[in-house]
């Protein structure tokens, strides 16, 4: 037996969602021969599948209550479309590459999302986008375009280098709002399954497509998965020039994964502190006065209550009654507890201790620019970062994603962000950690958008929205460490840069007549020349599901460098010609995976050996040496 090669695909969504059926309705599924490989394969008997359904199955041409729109289906199955993309390292744009644990992606984030998923499902604890709003002049993505128009887009910069379409979505298009819900149902889809059982999604978004947004999450995440839709004061001044009403509101929809996920309670402020003004100074601190009488009547709670400085009886309001019953008023009065007035001679109130209070206060719906901050705010920091030069327009303020941070991550979780702009998530998954030590990671993704030609990002050297957010975590970075009393250990501002690219290797789907001798010898190797070791390296933890962010060593024996990812979870070689020693080292190291390149081989003779040297160093049987020795 020798070693084969690694998967190069990305996950293919459709077999995911077959498994997942397979595992709890088996007898809907049934066998057939695939035409084009004459292979076996499971496939859907739906007939069963309708009579295990019962009534709740529906026919295509009944009504029934749904959301679509024309582009729909497409997207459904772009999502679950597998792509034969890569990762590539730069090492050259990154802060502390060996040691930091988060990530910063450079690619269409549908392709990253898909990329992601062997690593990361249901790894994610939170998710925070702010996509674009369609506001009639957004830059959206759109999947699906006629190749033949690719020179005549890639000249008038509707699509990238490497292909992907992108354009602005003008009110003038017919698929106006269809363009728009694609682009975002395809990518939500994916990224639901990256999200832990106990994960959240907060989704920033204005006026414009709220309504469409909350269907689509609906059924994306379902409807039972609505945690809250909060408004956002995102000005703190009207616009006197508004034509009917100045909106100062944006959005943010708040769904979670299951119902596993758990809200944090948002620390207390100042302000909600303050109203705790009152000290008896009797040891039990400071204290508010709150009503003692609630609005569910209980004839056992309507009594009247008498004042024992001065005699009075007081009764609770029509319809009201008191909080409790007799005997616990009485035990009141007698520890102080009630309040009547400052002179004593008032109507009976209860002291509210502030050492009694909960930790935290409930989140609610509405969130101020007092404590969240304001479109203005965020200008501003971002201005302060950049030396007076901000290179964005329309930055998130750090105080907002701190809200959301807090109220939907625990110290060690895992941040995305899928449309990071400017990097906001980022800056606030720093600050958040110097501020109470925890080791929050986050992974960004941004498209690399050009910035528009004399805009002050463009003269200020910055290209692409993705030059901007990488500098903005540079800085900030710097800044927090600089604050923070933390140690470089205890507080990772760093980063891995990664930049999404066509896959590692060469295209050979051509038909045997097509070939000729000298394209045979080039296939020996059939890797592309411009990728290096760690290209291979980062390509092969994608399509293992290794994640991107574990930390990795490499040392050196007879001239071959052999990599270690996460300690022995991945060993390495990609040297043309390996020797004895360096088969020696690597089983040294115990390693739980194996890979080496192909061409490293002389004969198909010396991959056997190897082969066989690792299951019996490693005391591997022949499974698991299959699926744990690899070549590339």
């Amino acid at each position: 037996m020798k070693p084969i090669r690694l998967e190069t695909t990305s996950v293919d969504g459709t077999k995911i969602n077959l498994e997942a059926l397979y595992q709890i309705a088996p007898s809907c599924f049934t066998e057939e021969k695939d035409k084009e490989t004459g292979e076996i394969k499971r496939v859907v008997n739906f007939e069963t599948l309708r009579q295990l359904l019962g009534g709740d199955a529906v026919d295509e041409d009944e009504e029934m209550y749904q959301f679509t729109w024309p582009g729909k289906r497409a997207a459904r199955y772009e999502a679950a479309e597998p792509i034969d993309d890569t990762l590539r390292p730069v090492p050259a744009d990154s802060v502390d590459w060996d040691t930091t644990e988060n990530l910063y992606i450079e690619g269409d984030n549908l392709r990253v999302l898909k990329l992601l998923q062997r690593g990361y499902m249901g790894k994610v604890k939170m998710i925070y986008i702010d996509p674009p709003y369609n506001t009639g002049n957004d830059f959206v993505y759109h999947d699906d375009f006629a190749h033949s128009a690719e020179e005549e887009d890639l000249a008038a910069g509707n699509i990238d280098e490497e292909g992907y379409r992108y354009r602005r979505n003008l009110d003038s298009n017919g698929r106006f709002h269809s363009d728009w819900c694609s682009m975002m149902y395809s990518r939500l889809l994916v990224a639901h399954s990256l999200l832990k059982e106990d994960g959240v999604i907060f989704i920033s978004i204005d006026d414009n497509e709220v309504h469409n947004l909350r269907k689509i999450c609906d059924e994306v995440f379902g409807e039972k998965n609505f945690v809250a839709e909060v408004s956002w004061h995102r000005n703190y001044a009207s616009a006197n020039d508004a034509k009917t009403f100045s909106n100062v509101l944006d959005y943010i929809i708040i769904y979670r994964k299951e119902e596993e996920f758990k809200r944090n309670l948002l620390p207390r402020t100042e302000k909600q502190n303050h109203l705790y003004k009152y000290d008896s100074n009797d040891g039990k601190g400071k204290w508010r006065s709150d009503n003692l009488s609630v609005r569910t009547y209980s004839a056992a709670y309507d009594f009247p209550i008498i004042n024992p400085n001065t005699g009075v009886s007081y009764i609770p309001p029509k319809g009201r009654s008191w909080m409790t019953n007799k005997e616990t008023i009485k035990l009141w009065i007698d520890e102080g507890r009630i309040f009547f007035g400052q002179k004593g001679d008032g109507a009976p109130q209860l002291k509210r201790y502030l050492s009694e209070v909960q930790d935290g206060v409930v989140p609610i719906t509405y969130w101020s620019y007092d404590e969240c901050g304001h479109n203005d705010e965020a200008r501003k920091e971002i201005k302060v970062l950049f030396d007076g030069q901000p290179p964005f327009d329309s930055p998130k303020p750090t105080r907002l994603l701190l809200q959301a941070l807090r109220i939907g991550t625990s110290p060690d979780s895992l941040i995305l962000d899928f449309f990071s702009g400017s990097a906001t998530t980022a800056h606030a998954v720093m600050q958040l950690n110097a501020e109470d030590g925890g080791k929050r990671k986050y992974i960004c993704v941004q498209l690399p958008e050009e910035t528009p030609e004399g805009s002050e990002a463009r003269k200020a050297g910055y290209d692409t929205i993705c030059e901007i957010g990488k500098e903005r975590i540079r800085r900030a970075g710097k800044k927090i460490k600089e604050e923070s009393p933390l140690t470089t250990q205890d507080l990772d501002t760093g980063f891995r840069v990664f930049r999404i690219d066509s896959g590692n290797y060469k295209d050979v789907t051509m038909q045997p007549n097509e070939y000729n001798q000298q394209m045979l010898d080039l296939f020996v190797d059939n890797i592309k020349a411009d990728r290096t070791d760690l290209d291979l390296l980062f390509g092969a933890m994608l399509a293992w599901g290794v994640q991107l962010s574990l930390p990795m060593t490499t040392e050196e024996v007879d001239g071959c460098k052999i990599y270690a990812v996460d300690g022995n979870g991945l060993v390495a070689c990609f040297a043309e010609n390996i020797s004895e020693n360096v088969v020696q080292a690597m089983a040294a190291k115990q390693p739980l995976r194996v890979l080496f390149r192909d061409s490293c081989f002389d004969e198909d003779k010396t991959k056997i050996n190897i082969f066989e040297r690792f299951k019996q160093q490693l005391d591997w049987d022949e499974k698991e040496a299959i699926q744990n020795i690899r070549v590339v």
